[in-house]
């Protein structure tokens, strides 16, 4: 496909996106008229799916802020896809904020959790983090976090 050259994917709507991935002495002139066969699509539907999967596979190929130049970041803000590596990222960013100030809150009130229970913690799902934050205002000793986690397994 690299080495084909970019007409014959151009001459298709659906093809449009494979285009990106062609033979290409001069990138900014492809990318150029790519957009502008995306931008003439009279469904906006069909206009927003081929700009993301074009988006897509041109980022396997060329940098990022030459994508920008020629297409709209909110189109691919759109896509579902973009929508769930998104919540992924807020949902890991959640999760690990969560860990860290559980673990340092724990560390404050116990003193240093050895590395089997920290690992133990780690692998809770945010809502137990979560649950393990209030719990921990209680705890007095270690023996009050191992019996938590215990008590977290059976549930």
């Amino acid at each position: 496909m690299w080495e084909q050259d970019a007409a014959i994917f151009l001459e298709d709507t659906a093809l449009l996106p494979l285009a990106t991935l062609a033979a290409t002495q001069e990138p900014e002139a492809l990318l150029t008229q790519i957009s502008q066969q995306i931008s003439n699509i009279e469904s906006l539907e069909q206009r927003q799916d081929v700009a993301i999967c074009t988006q897509l596979l041109a980022g396997l190929k060329f940098k990022k802020n030459l994508i920008r130049q020629f297409f709209k970041e909110e189109i691919m803000q759109e896509s579902v896809i973009y929508q769930d590596i998104l919540q992924k990222g807020l949902q890991q960013g959640l999760q690990q904020g969560e860990l860290a100030v559980v673990v340092r809150l724990l560390t404050r009130r116990i003193g240093t959790v050895p590395d089997q229970l920290r690992s133990q913690i780690q692998a809770l799902p945010l809502p137990q983090l979560e649950n393990l934050a209030e719990a921990l205002l209680d705890f007095t000793n270690l023996n009050d976090l191992v019996a938590w986690l215990e008590a977290e397994k059976e549930n």
